[in-house]
């Protein structure tokens, strides 16, 4: 073995590391030689996630060496220059303790194009830049290339990579591009985006990136259900009553006013991140791990999804107005700068969906999410139903609810199962709920990967089991197309004051089917 290859194994032990090779859980998984060209690198996602997990990932001693980094943006600024944006942004974002023997290696081959999207020579020099790095740093001509750029971008950059010669992969050496949802505004433009990208890279090369897919939770979901006995003979419609997925902020649009007017909430986070909770939380149990097989039972599930008969009746949106976020008082989405008066973008959405197969017949899903709501969190409540008989008086069980399931995705990252227990004392039976509780920070000694290390890292390892494809995001957007057809024929969505918990419509809309939404 190598002196870098023991440095590199040691480094990895010694950051505890969670990112193990799952045929031998004493090996880390290690990239090989590779690089990473980012486009939109001055970006909020790039300075605050991006370069921080790959400066993580060579902590961890899971890039190789002579890893490269390249930055392409407008800025006029010198490789020096560039190196100084990328540790200023690590030291300030970065989860493992910054050390300055890994910067000075990952800084080696930091490299930086200037250059617009539209620009021909900007590209010829990236190609440039990149044949450099496989000659001076070994790379060997893989490269990834990590589009955090708006949508509108991925056609031009993508054809501008085909016309330099960096799309296509070429004997041993492999090209990849990642991209970033939104994955279009509707199917047509989903379909649109695909055929373009699919006409440079090969489809293979193509990862869409969830980033909830790399969060630990959403992984444990599938422990938790395939790996115990008794969790799976009741993940059906013979004991659920429903089930809740929330992904609730506390935060507005901080900024993002230009993109997410005329977005929406539905669009922003139902149509990926909560679709792909409920395929994990809904799906059956795959043949193995595998991308193929983890991705024939996702589509199943969205398959089989159907939409409420009364969409009035079953959907609700919302707009936060003025209220209070904790102790400051905050604007309404509104008054917000750069959003226009007269905007009809919802903040808030909420759907009833049914998947239509044999487990779970009858038993609705509720997804919900939105922005300056009570707290931050995202959760899936699998909700049972009650005992068929209590033996109790009735006055005993008065303040018994129903046992839950709730994995909890952020930001307390953990399982809580909600169950009946008698009070302690006296000589009378009273029952109430009570919870039992398991924290991934209490019970793991081993710090949880950023969803982005994980999911970055699978990229240069080729390893697509946590992205989503083609057929997912289709059927994903055939989902929500009919949903935000009706809601375009509504006019302005119904206000919530900051800090609460929605519009009024949307405990209406639990209300029908004698259900009330979740407290977190």
């Amino acid at each position: 073995m190598s002196q870098s290859t023991t440095n590199t194994a040691a480094m990895a032990e010694e950051w505890s590391n969670p990112l193990r090779d799952p045929r031998d859980l004493r090996l880390p998984r290690i990239a090989g030689p590779c690089g990473i060209v980012i486009f939109g690198v001055t970006g909020d996602l790039s300075r605050k996630k991006l370069l921080p997990a790959i400066y993580d990932l060579a902590n961890r001693g899971l890039l190789p060496p002579s890893f490269g980094l390249t930055g392409f943006a407008r800025r006029d600024w010198s490789e020096d220059e560039f190196r100084a944006f990328v540790r200023e942004n690590v030291e300030s974002h970065c989860r493992t303790p910054f050390r300055e023997s890994t910067w000075k290696q990952l800084a080696a081959g930091i490299r930086f194009v200037q250059g617009t999207f539209d620009d021909p020579e900007a590209f010829a020099r990236l190609s440039d830049t990149v044949s450099q790095l496989d000659r001076e740093r070994g790379t060997r001509g893989n490269h990834a290339f990590y589009m955090s750029v708006p949508p509108r971008a991925f056609p031009i950059v993508s054809r501008q990579l085909a016309d330099c010669g960096l799309a296509k992969s070429e004997d041993d050496a492999w090209r990849r591009v990642i991209i970033e949802k939104p994955f279009g505004h509707d199917l047509d433009s989903a379909r649109e985006l695909d055929r373009v990208v699919s006409e440079v890279f090969d489809p293979s090369s193509v990862f869409r990136i969830d980033h909830y897919l790399g969060k630990e939770t959403v992984q444990n979901l599938l422990a938790l259900r395939f790996a115990n006995a008794m969790y799976e003979p009741i993940w059906n419609a013979n004991y659920v009553d429903h089930v809740q997925i929330t992904m609730a902020e506390d935060i507005g649009v901080a900024g993002r006013a230009g993109y997410y007017d005329g977005i929406g909430a539905a669009r922003d986070v139902i149509q990926n991140h909560l679709l792909q909770l409920l395929a994990l939380t809904a799906m059956e149990e795959p043949v193995s791990f595998s991308a193929a097989d983890l991705t024939a039972e996702k589509t199943k599930v969205l398959s089989a999804v159907k939409l409420p008969k009364d969409l009035a009746a079953h959907t609700a949106r919302g707009q936060y107005a003025a209220g209070w976020q904790g102790s400051h008082e905050v604007a309404g989405y509104l008054d917000e700068k750069g959003i226009d008066p007269n905007s009809t973008t919802e903040t808030y959405a909420a759907i009833r969906l049914d998947v239509d197969t044999r487990r779970w017949a009858g038993v609705p899903f509720y997804l919900r999410c939105g922005k300056r709501l009570g707290k931050r969190v995202t959760e899936i409540a699998v909700v049972f139903k009650r005992a068929p008989h209590l033996p109790f008086e009735s006055t005993a069980t008065r303040e018994l609810g129903k046992n839950a399931i709730v994995i909890r995705v952020q930001p307390d990252e953990g399982v809580t199962i909600r169950f009946g227990a008698k009070v302690p004392g006296g000589t009378s039976m009273e029952v109430r709920d009570v919870s039992m509780d398991f924290s991934y920070g209490r019970s793991f000694t081993e710090s949880s990967p950023e969803a982005y290390e994980r999911l970055i890292l699978d990229v240069l390892l080729g390893d697509p089991p946590l992205f989503p494809t083609t057929r997912e995001v289709e059927l994903s957007w055939e989902i929500l197309d009919p949903i935000e057809e009706f809601w375009s024929t509504l006019g302005q969505p119904q206000p919530y004051r900051s800090g609460t918990w929605g519009p009024a419509e949307a405990d209406e809309m639990l209300a029908r089917d004698g259900r009330q939404w979740r407290m977190p």
